[in-house]
């Protein structure tokens, strides 16, 4: 009852739609209510050979099934919209709660799981709340007006043909408790095969290159299995329980048949007046019947409500401060007091106690091995994950301090893998700042050597990319990236391994680009080549999540064996350009 309260919540601002459409399914339900008791008088008419009176009957008639027609289209296009309107803001706000969550969330997340509930479970309901709880309140309302109509003209047959009807509220009630728990695990089950098909698409191309198809084959026909066995359970409990709820009311019917005829054959009931009331026991039957389907989308709809909520409920662990204040102006000055970070569920601290003091403008390269916290510690910056302990600051300011969207405003990251979005090039790099103008956009992309091949795709700034951009090599993916971190123009830039996964020629390009990019700018650069740790000032060296050494290049080589083991191993075959060297290289272009 908690769930469903909470979904009727979402039905406030379309309070006086709601009431249209009860008033136009009520006043649709009245004309209903009517036209059986004209059926009976027109019977009697023609058995009195009344013509007139006939006449105005069959008219009557028409009029109310006009009336009904009218209003049931009304309550149709009322409770449409207000269906539609409440399937936008549910997924305004379940959309807008994931965009507060924190990164770790999704790590442990699957995509699947959460489309399906902005999708499945959305839509369960949406169509509850938008027509299911008027079906409920007219069956109800059409049981009371018609048993009403049975007591007026027969209290006796009427209540022998009611007689079925506290057996079908225990039956319904039975049906609710039993088909609950049912469909809450096939919407669990659905969710999973939603998982895996999204995970099957992204992987194709991983699926392919190993000739897998086979095997991921019989791994979805595993969870479509899943699905099929746990909505077999809840159509088995429906094939019990539905035909019985249409059983039951048959027996009032039987019932009516015999002892209502037989008043008739006797001359105690007008052929009219049990004509009327055999069409109000009619009328009283189809609610009852629907009585399970109904429920059962009551049940669909707490279910997929209680899966939503299980999502609204999540607190974002890292937000903005009330009233937080933006982050105060500056230069880049970041400094790292006693950092520590451990990711939930881990056994050991992803870093332990790093204090790095980098100045406004200073370059630094992260160096170790796969799994020392370079990428951890950046991350840090722009409070994609939150410390266990110590502080990060940035121009003097706790980041925990501020508006998160003035500090994320404030620092740009490359990744060694750019996502890029289904939209133009030119969308691509106008995404840091929406309003850029194209003079913009082409200034930024010839800053990162990107001009040239745009302008040779079909249609240039306008060509659309494919899905996360695959349409492009990597290298074009990575520079149109660094142009959207120039256009962004922030004081804070992360480069995460951005030349790892290019060949020497493209690579030769990026750096060209990242010259200008790095100008003023305090950088960290996570770094694998010694050409990209040659972009760097400062060198910093990670070991197991601690700092185990820091300074410049010839320092280190001096006095760290576990930088001179990474140079040891990094150098054949590599091109130590130092960062003198690039910016004399910018210069002169």
């Amino acid at each position: 009852m908690g769930t469903f309260r909470r979904l009727l919540g979402f039905l406030r601002p379309y309070r006086r739609g709601v009431l249209a459409s009860f008033g136009f399914a009520f006043g649709a339900l009245g004309a209903t209510v009517l036209i059986p008791y004209l059926t009976g008088r027109a019977i009697n008419a023609i058995r009195g050979h009344n013509r007139h009176e006939l006449v105005a009957m069959v008219v009557a008639i028409g009029a109310a099934g006009a009336v009904r027609l009218v209003l049931s289209i009304m309550r149709r296009l009322v409770a449409g919209r207000v269906s539609l309107g409440v399937e936008v803001d549910l997924r305004a706000i379940l959309y807008g709660h994931l965009q507060r969550l924190e990164l770790s969330f999704f790590d442990r997340q699957q995509t699947g799981q959460l489309m399906s509930r902005a999708t499945v479970d959305l839509q369960s309901v949406r169509f509850f709340l938008g027509y299911g709880m008027i079906f409920i309140a007219q069956s109800a309302l059409t049981i009371l007006l018609a048993a009403v109509a049975m007591f007026a003209l027969q209290p006796g047959l009427a209540a022998i043909s009611l007689v079925p009807v506290p057996f079908v509220v225990l039956v319904a009630n039975r049906f609710g408790h039993r088909s609950r728990p049912a469909m809450q695990e096939a919407q669990q089950r659905i969710a999973e095969l939603t998982a895996d098909t999204e995970e099957n698409i992204s992987g194709v191309r991983v699926v392919k290159a190993f000739a897998q198809e086979h095997r991921q084959l019989e791994r979805f026909r595993g969870s479509v299995q899943r699905v099929f066995d746990q909505q077999l359970v809840a159509t088995r409990i429906q094939a019990l329980y539905n035909p019985l709820l249409s059983l039951l009311p048959n027996l009032g019917l039987g019932a009516i048949l015999l002892f209502g005829g037989r008043e008739v054959i006797d001359g105690t009931l007008s052929l009219g007046a049990f004509t009327a009331f055999y069409a109000y026991l009619l009328m009283l039957i189809a609610p009852m019947q629907q009585l399970g389907y109904l429920l059962g989308a009551a049940q669909r709809a707490t279910a997929s409500g209680a899966r939503i909520f299980e999502l609204l409920d999540r607190v974002p662990r890292i937000d903005s401060p009330a009233g937080a204040p933006p982050l105060p102006d500056g230069g880049g000055h970041v400094r790292l007091r006693d950092v520590s970070l451990t990711f939930d569920g881990a056994e050991r601290p992803a870093l332990a106690g790093i204090d790095i003091d980098v100045p406004a403008g200073q370059v630094v390269a992260l160096v170790g091995a796969m799994g020392s916290g370079k990428s951890a510690l950046v991350s840090l910056l722009p409070r994609l994950y939150e410390v266990s302990s110590g502080a990060v600051l940035i121009d003097g300011a706790d980041v925990r301090s501020v508006s998160l969207e003035s500090l994320r405003g404030a620092i740009a990251v490359v990744n060694d893998d750019p996502f890029l979005f289904s939209a133009t090039v030119h969308d691509n790099i106008a995404y840091a700042r929406e309003e850029a103008t194209r003079e913009e956009v082409e200034r930024a992309a010839r800053a990162a050597q990107a001009h040239e091949f745009i302008d040779r795709l079909p249609n240039g700034y306008d060509t659309l990319v494919g899905e996360r951009g695959l349409t492009l090599s990597g290298g074009q993916r990575q520079r149109i990236a660094i142009a959207r971190a120039i256009l962004a123009d922030p004081r804070i830039l992360v480069l995460d391994d951005a030349t790892s996964s290019v060949d020497a020629s493209t690579e030769s390009e990026i750096k060209r680009a990242l010259g200008t990019l790095l100008a003023g700018r305090t950088t960290f650069v996570i770094a694998h080549r010694l050409s990209t740790i040659a972009l760097a000032d400062r060198i910093v060296v990670l070991e197991d999540g601690h700092l185990v050494a820091d300074g410049d290049h010839d320092e280190l080589l001096e006095r760290s064996e576990l930088y001179r083991e990474i140079v040891e191993k990094g150098m054949p075959d590599q091109v130590f350009l130092n960062r003198n060297d690039l910016e004399q290289e910018v210069a002169g272009r």
